[in-house]
């Protein structure tokens, strides 16, 4: 295949679009935040866990509907649009904090800036799809796994120096966020444009199966659309409820193995733990999708869902922190897989044509995760004391077992071309 455009330019849009995630993806460090505004504000776990839970929601919903208006708005002010509604989010939050207000933050982190997340999270990826026909695994993985490695920017890069150059003062370290995350990503996003005219050659458009397939809303009103919507779901659930509690988690298990260890030490052993599981989680979404080229997408989401049964029911017992540690990065490296694998599994399924509008739909998935994973472990840890962690886990575990149960009865044919909503598995 001849690609007619300068490799140089389209690399600069791998790089924007890498850097853009990687700002994206610091909100994957929010059990950073969840203990010390719990502690300094009076709020319960699950209030807090609310402003996590929303901006993740917001995040699949404006993803699905900036997929849908892609084409139409372009890359560019989509990806600007999102950049300063990610910055605005963090600066509203900042104001939230100065006022002690749950209501403003929730309209501030999570709905200002959760919008912002979904516009500029859908944008890079089918963007960079295009200008890399050659190379789509490849470039889509680079730019996905941007995401995966921002908590590891937050927690050891970003955080400490904040903390230190505020005194611990959250209003001033959200505000700081906000005024330089919301700058890198608009620049970033400013980048960001559509390949020339005739950047797929008349051979490539012949043989994509999604040129001359089937209408959006048939794809979208399959069974095929909602068992792949499922099995998406069930696995986000399993790994972002670990995301957004995995430093409060690991310090209550610290503190019952080891009681005399202070608060500092406890906090500074949970950031360390944000930080290596990131690695994971950017890690898989390449270790994955290479996988999936060999064995097929529907494989691997079987054996990542399969084996994280395991993980999960393991951890529901463990007692010793250093398996924790690692049974939380492996469930990372497979969260990390699920998103790595989705856009090559859309593709496959249901074409180019419609990947933008099918994809950002299967982000929904997200939406109902971030709600469900991290209020689930809230609740639990509200109530029910020591026993949080267990029942959390094998909560975990039984949304893997119906994910995979789902798997089961997944194909990754592509989608049959017909004019009738039907049930095409």
């Amino acid at each position: 295949m001849e690609i007619p455009c300068n490799a140089f330019n389209r690399w600069w849009i791998a790089a924007a679009g890498t850097v853009l995630q990687l700002c994206l993806g610091t909100v994957y460090a929010w059990s950073y935040f969840q203990k010390p505004l719990v502690d300094a504000y009076g709020w319960s776990n699950t209030q807090v866990a609310w402003v996590f839970s929303l901006a993740i929601c917001c995040l699949g919903l404006a993803a699905a509907w900036g997929g849908m208006n892609l084409e139409k708005i372009g890359p560019r002010r989509l990806a600007i649009a999102g950049g300063l509604l990610f910055g605005g989010g963090y600066l509203l939050a900042a104001l939230a904090l100065q006022m002690k207000s749950l209501a403003l933050l929730y309209l501030g982190y999570g709905l200002c800036g959760g919008c912002g997340l979904g516009l500029g999270y859908v944008t890079p990826v089918a963007t960079a799809a295009k200008w890399f026909p050659d190379k789509k695994g490849l470039v889509t993985g680079m730019v996905i796994m941007g995401f995966g490695f921002g908590a590891l920017l937050m927690s050891k890069i970003l955080m400490p120096a904040l903390m230190a150059a505020t005194g611990g003062n959250l209003p001033a370290v959200f505000a700081c966020l906000g005024a330089g995350l919301g700058l890198i990503t608009v620049v970033c996003g400013w980048v960001l444009r559509n390949p020339p005219a005739g950047l797929l050659s008349s051979e490539s458009r012949e043989t994509d199966p999604g040129i001359a397939g089937p209408s959006v809303r048939n794809c979208l009103l399959s069974g095929r659309f909602a068992i792949i919507w499922g099995v998406f779901f069930c696995n986000i659930v399993a790994g972002i409820s670990i995301i957004g509690f995995q430093s409060p988690l690991l310090q209550d298990l610290l503190k019952r193995s080891s009681p005399e260890l202070m608060v500092l030490s406890l906090a500074a052993a949970g950031s360390t733990l944000i930080a290596v599981s990131s690695l994971f989680n950017g890690i898989g979404r390449f270790f994955w999708g290479g996988v999936s080229d060999r064995i097929g997408r529907v494989r691997t989401f079987r054996i990542i869902l399969a084996t994280q049964i395991i993980a999960f029911l393991i951890l529901a017992n463990v007692t010793q922190p250093w398996i924790f540690v690692i049974l939380v990065c492996y469930v990372l490296l497979c969260y990390g897989g699920g998103f790595g694998t989705m856009p090559s599994l859309v593709l496959d399924v249901f074409g180019s044509r419609l990947m933008p509008v099918i994809y950002g739909t299967v982000l929904t998935a997200w939406s109902a995760g971030g709600i469900v994973g991290p209020q689930m472990v809230a609740v639990m840890k509200d109530f029910y004391g020591e026993n949080a962690s267990r029942y959390s886990f094998l909560l975990g575990a039984s949304l893997l077992t119906l994910g995979f149960i789902l798997s089961l009865i997944l194909s990754d044919r592509p989608f049959a071309r017909t004019s009738s909503i039907r049930d095409d598995r």
